[in-house]
């Protein structure tokens, strides 16, 4: 018993021995690395920022500041002595509607371009109550009834009219006779208005427009608007410019700051509710355009032609929508809008 024990215990040794060095000569495996960061989820590429833009244009801006300068809507006469009118080009949105005797009147809204001269300046519409809070605008005009002034006054519209005793903005050309002189210079409106305490920006809800080039073969070249016997519309595409080139009572309509012809990228026709307000003793007739609510409207851009609705609850400018619901879009660029009553019937070529 005593010859057994040492020779087991030598062979668990040997075993052991054996056993370790076998381990040692095993190679060690070295882990595995990854050179590319854990991530418990996809990267995400950030998407680039959308450019800066004009709302009531859809051109580019120089920064988001430049956009909230206060809105100015100017009221422009368009009878025969008004004519050629001045900088009428460089508004970003006009307005057209009809006045006693058939003749036809401008609100004029500038925002991103700043002429000097502007003019010649006329007197308001009851229209005008609908139209210039939906731009958020300082108003300027030059004669209105007491009726009209008293409406002005109880909407709260920012009013810097000559009615309103303001006089810095104003002065008169010696090149026409009056009432049709009468000229404003845009940056004095808006020093007028931070010297009165009205702010002197504001963000203003703009238009939808295409954000990429349209390529389409033009449909239809000339859009005529009869307002009247005394004023009728034409506007010719043009497909060098991509816009609408302005007739007026069969003449070239010019913008006496530049000699060319006045143009539109869209040209807007907006069916509307006209109330008569008053008559004369001649039977001259003044309406109220009700420009609130909706109707319908007909857009030409890039040679289309868009037929829809326009709508609006007067706190922002109007949006379009075809009959399907699908908003419809405004070309980049200045837009015209022609208000006639819902009886006028446009004609296209």
């Amino acid at each position: 018993m005593s010859f057994r024990r040492p020779v087991v215990a030598l062979a668990i040794a040997v075993l052991l021995l054996v056993a370790m060095l076998t381990g040692a000569c095993k190679p060690v495996e070295k882990a595995l690395v990854s050179l590319w960061p854990k991530t418990d989820s996809e990267r995400v590429v950030p998407k680039p920022a959308e450019p800066v833009r004009w709302p009531l244009t859809g051109l580019d801006a120089p920064s988001a500041a430049a956009t909230e300068i206060r809105v100015v809507s100017i009221k422009i006469e368009n009878s025969p002595a008004a004519r050629p009118q001045t900088n009428l080009q460089m508004a970003d949105v006009v307005y057209e509607s009809i006045t006693e005797g058939g003749i036809t009147r401008f609100n004029a809204i500038f925002h991103s371009q700043n002429p000097g001269k502007i003019g010649p300046v006329r007197s308001a519409r009851l229209s005008d109550i609908y139209l210039v809070p939906q731009y958020h605008a300082l108003f300027v005009f030059s004669g209105a009834s007491l009726v009209i002034n008293a409406r002005v006054k109880q909407s709260g519209i920012e009013n810097l009219s000559e009615d309103a005793g303001i006089t810095y903005p104003f002065s008169r050309s010696k090149d026409r006779k009056a009432p049709h002189n009468l000229y404003l210079v845009l940056d004095k409106v808006r020093e007028e208005g931070v010297k009165r305490k009205m702010p002197g920006s504001e963000v203003v809800k703009g238009f939808d427009f295409e954000r990429k080039a349209v390529e389409a073969t033009p449909t239809i070249t000339q859009v005529s608007i009869p307002f009247s016997q005394a004023n009728k519309v034409s506007w010719a595409y043009d497909s060098a410019s991509n816009s609408y080139l302005r007739t007026n009572d069969g003449k070239v309509f010019k913008d006496a700051a530049t000699g060319k012809q006045i143009s539109a990228r869209n040209v807007v026709v907006l069916w509307a509710k006209h109330n008569v307000a008053s008559r004369d003793k001649v039977g001259s007739t003044t309406y109220e355009i009700v420009l609130k609510g909706s109707g319908k409207a007909s857009v030409f851009a890039n040679g289309q032609r868009y037929d829809g609705t326009w709508e609006t609850d007067g706190t922002a400018p109007p949006s379009f929508k075809s009959g399907d619901g699908t908003i419809i879009k405004l070309m980049p660029g200045n837009t015209w809008f022609q208000v006639v009553q819902p009886s006028v019937n446009i004609t296209m070529k």
